[in-house]
């Protein structure tokens, strides 16, 4: 389970609860809810919905929620198949992407609310400014010293090799907001994704700037804050482990030193 915590100052209140339609197969929803236009606290809107006419996922359920309920909700998505990274949200608990969580994996009452330690901007959406800042900063593209070839990079399979389980990342912030010393640092320590991007284009073959990255991040804050508590790899909707990445960076800067 990963920890949700309030605005500072804030308090959940108990929110509205929609009527509950006919049906056998009907389940309870418990969304979380804020504006910054209303000036009030959090709140926590129940919602039913028959389960007979929704798709499979906890995505479906809430546009469907959204559709024929509740035109207020706000949650992003785009995809709806896990390579986009848009619909990631703590639901029962877990940091993950709504559109492949199916409703079958919660027991009981469905408990939805934004990806924790984060401002929200506004109901499921957190403000993911500074994230996508911290990932721009380990340069997430090729540099290169050498003159372009005439046609592309060449590469060995063994070395694209490598790249696999660092790659498939969709920078959902599933693995960074699910780490108590991403909550506890995040103004300087980079966290779980972006640290598993900077590995990725550090052990590129065809990248030609592995000193002046390790040199980067040679930080007492930026790389080791990491204390390995694995809930990054726990979590993570893709099955990638941002911790073993950030490992072989701390190996590298070792290697380098001795």
């Amino acid at each position: 389970m990963v920890q949700f915590t309030l605005p500072k100052n804030s308090k959940i209140r108990t929110g509205k609860t929609w009527p509950k339609p006919a049906g056998a197969n009907v389940r309870k929803f418990q969304i979380y809810r804020w504006t910054p236009d209303d000036g009030e606290n959090p709140r926590v809107d129940t919602y039913f919905v028959d389960m007979d006419s929704c798709g499979p996922m906890v995505l479906d359920a809430l546009i469907k929620i959204k559709n024929e309920i509740d035109p207020t909700l706000t949650f992003r998505r785009s995809c709806r198949e896990g390579i986009c990274g848009s619909c990631a949200m703590n639901i029962d608990g877990i940091n993950t992407l709504a559109c492949i969580y199916g409703l079958d994996e919660v027991k009981g009452d469905v408990k939805i609310y934004p990806l924790p330690h984060m401002p929200v901007i506004k109901d499921l959406i957190p403000d993911l400014t500074h994230f996508y800042a911290q990932h721009a900063s380990i340069m997430p593209w090729l540099e290169t010293k050498t003159n372009r070839p005439a046609k592309e990079w060449r590469q060995s399979i063994g070395d694209r090799a490598k790249l696999d389980g660092l790659y498939e990342c969709v920078m959902c912030a599933c693995c960074s907001t699910s780490c108590p010393s991403y909550w506890w640092n995040s103004d300087k320590y980079l966290g779980p994704a972006a640290l598993l991007h900077a590995y990725r284009w550090i052990i590129d073959s065809r990248d030609e700037a592995t000193p002046e990255r390790l040199d980067d991040l040679e930080d007492p804050f930026k790389l080791y804050r990491c204390h390995t508590i694995m809930n990054c790899a726990k979590t993570c909707p893709k099955g990638l482990n941002p911790a073993k990445a950030i490992a072989e960076i701390k190996k590298m800067m070792v290697e380098r030193v001795v």
